[in-house]
């Protein structure tokens, strides 16, 4: 704990502590809550967000932002699934995925970043093409996993030793590497110069739109893991996946202290961020509050969470 505590800094750690109060409120009240199974499962269903924030973290630092990530989990799930189910082959299937992820990163950021629209105006557009494509080409019926392969059923329902799932591993991995690239390398210290300031950047001699470019990909790359996860757990390419995820995705990073206006936030308080909103959610969920207040609860904390933020910068 101590450890943990020194690795913090001041803006993570009282977010740490919130999430300690909150995950002690909800011990009291529920007695299923601080079982080892929920604690478990939690962790395997947070994966999915956690992973996607990364991106949309890196992306928010480098100064852009991209609202069409859930779409994009229901739209590369489908070359997913069907390429599995053709092919017989998991790895492919992942494979194209992560290319569709890759491609529709490289899209969103060539207009926004080379052509000068904005990225809202970007990738809302896109969350719109995405979503109407799916509807499209699903008729609006799930696409079913027919190769039902243990290897790809594991990747989100599998458990390490019958007890971790491999869903939280790959997304503790992801985030350890992505805190140490943002960190300690040169490349993770441009994104901040390039979201903090611009012209800064620009005089350092930074190739600013090849950063923001790839900070793009690296989000759509991410969601499309998540995606991944998200079909292997439901066993298919659903036309509903991912709705609303861009505005849990948003709520997590932005109340775990990533600034909207760039080059502010670090991806520890994103994931803090995430587990506080994945515990408020599962304990909601466990005392049988309605979903509906689980998502008027996810509005006040974005909007809380803005207002800090532009009290923050405003100073």
């Amino acid at each position: 704990m101590n450890n943990i505590l020194k690795y913090l800094r001041k803006g993570e750690l009282a977010l740490f502590i919130i999430f300690l109060i909150v995950f002690i409120i909800f011990s009291f009240s529920s007695e299923y809550f601080f079982t080892l199974r929920n604690i478990m499962n939690v962790s395997g269903q947070l994966s999915i967000i956690l992973i996607a924030a990364i991106g949309f973290s890196v992306l928010l630092i480098a100064g852009e932002v991209d609202i069409s990530i859930g779409s994009l989990l229901a739209f590369v799930s489908l070359p997913l699934i069907e390429i599995m189910n053709i092919t017989g082959s998991v790895p492919l299937g992942i494979i194209l995925c992560l290319i569709f992820g890759i491609i529709i990163g490289l899209i969103n950021g060539y207009l926004s970043v080379y052509l000068g629209v904005s990225s809202l105006i970007v990738t809302l557009g896109m969350l719109f093409i995405l979503r109407g494509a799916v509807y499209l080409y699903t008729g609006q019926r799930a696409i079913p996993d027919e190769l039902m392969s243990d290897f790809f059923f594991y990747i989100g329902n599998g458990k390490f030793m019958g007890t971790i799932p491999y869903a939280a591993i790959i997304g503790l991995v992801i985030l350890l590497i992505f805190i140490f690239v943002m960190r300690n390398t040169s490349y993770g210290r441009k994104l901040y110069a390039v979201g903090g300031n611009q012209e800064v950047a620009r005089l350092a001699g930074y190739n600013i739109k090849l950063l923001k470019l790839s900070a793009f990909v690296i989000c759509s790359f991410l969601s499309s893991i998540s995606a991944i996860i998200l079909a292997s757990r439901i066993g298919s390419a659903n036309h509903v996946a991912g709705d609303l995820f861009e505005f849990q995705v948003v709520a997590a990073v932005v109340l775990g202290g990533v600034s909207l206006a760039g080059g502010i936030g670090s991806l520890t308080g994103a994931a803090i961020g995430v587990l506080i909103l994945s515990v408020i959610s599962n304990g909601l969920g466990l005392l049988n509050i309605d979903t509906q207040w689980q998502l008027v609860v996810n509005g006040v904390i974005i909007i809380i969470a803005v207002g800090f933020d532009e009290l923050k910068r405003n100073r």
